[in-house]
């Protein structure tokens, strides 16, 4: 079984291939049985372990894969410098079920969050999109700089983040790479002037005001994975044609869990999901002046997607 490290990952993928390798897999249809989800310890320093199995709708066969991802959540993490999510990918033959690859988890997590939202972002920002800005500056925030540019013709970079170090340290990291971003200490000020808003926090209370959004703007909500977090408030939602990338989003998650729960929104104002937009059965964005959202929480189809495509391009 070969082992695959995060430097070999960042070696093997690039957004473009990621994103058309999640699109098809989005498209074909995996099997994705539901994720275990288990809370670990309460309070401050509660943790989340998560298993997430998913396998090619041709499996048992030739050419066929499984895998499942080992995933843990720790949030206070940060303090440690450690980031907060942790994992393991096993990626076995579909045809005979023998290992083949654990692929760093972690890293790999990184990559398809972040291609997922450029998938979304391909059907959903408007096509002239230039202005992003990165709400947040974690493990994961580079990362989707790099899959939205890949999608969109970013051309000016905006960092807002609760720490100013940490916004500080992204500028200079994407500086190395040649991306000129800079920082904007106003929230407000960042979104108001942005044609796509991505947020990667794991924030309790809203950030993103509905009332910020201009109209055009695409709003990508990365973070808030369980219901006692959001990203953006009732406004942001309500005013927005919503999306997300599978059901579960409607479970767990805050900012559309709680927005249905508390009336804001009904099931029927989902507009559709990522199957939808793949398999054409949805077009997207519908005029340059409306607001979209989508939301992510992460499924084992972009986790197996992105393995597959390590997996062959490791093999040649």
């Amino acid at each position: 079984m070969r082992v695959v490290t995060a430097a070999e990952i960042d070696e093997l993928l690039s957004f473009p291939d990621l994103v058309n390798a999640l699109r098809d897999a989005f498209a074909t249809g995996f099997v994705t049985p539901p994720r275990q989800h288990l809370e670990i310890g309460h309070g401050a320093h509660a943790a989340t372990a998560l298993m997430m199995p998913c396998w090619t709708p041709d499996a048992p066969g030739p050419g066929a894969f499984l895998g499942t991802k080992l995933v843990n959540v720790f949030p206070s993490n940060g303090a440690r410098g450690m980031p907060a999510v942790l994992g393991t990918y096993v990626l076995m033959s579909g045809e005979t079920g023998a290992p083949l690859a654990a692929i760093d988890g972690t890293r790999l997590t990184h990559w398809r969050t972040a291609a997922a939202s450029a998938l979304a972002a391909s059907y959903l920002a408007r096509p002239d999109a230039r202005r992003l800005t990165m709400v947040g500056a974690g493990a994961l925030a580079p990362f989707l700089i790099r899959a939205h540019m890949s999608q969109r013709p970013i051309a000016e970079i905006t960092i807002w983040n609760h720490r100013r170090e940490s916004a500080e340290a992204l500028v200079a990291s994407l500086a190395e790479e040649g991306f000129a971003a800079r920082i904007e200490p106003d929230l407000e000020t960042a979104i108001r002037a942005a044609d796509i808003v991505s947020c990667a926090t794991l924030t309790q209370e809203p950030l993103v005001r509905g009332a910020w959004l201009r109209p055009g703007t695409h709003l990508d909500l990365v973070g808030a994975f369980n219901r006692q977090m959001r990203e953006a408030d009732d406004e942001a939602v309500r005013r927005a044609a919503l999306f997300m990338d599978t059901e579960m989003a409607l479970s767990e998650g805050g900012d559309l869990t709680l927005a249905l729960e508390n009336g804001a929104i009904e099931r029927g104002d989902i507009a559709a999901d990522l199957a939808d937009l793949a398999r054409g059965r949805h077009q997207g964005r519908c005029d340059d002046e409306a607001i979209t959202l989508f939301k992510s929480i992460g499924t084992a189809i972009e986790d197996l997607a992105a393995a597959m495509l390590v997996w062959r391009k490791i093999e040649g």
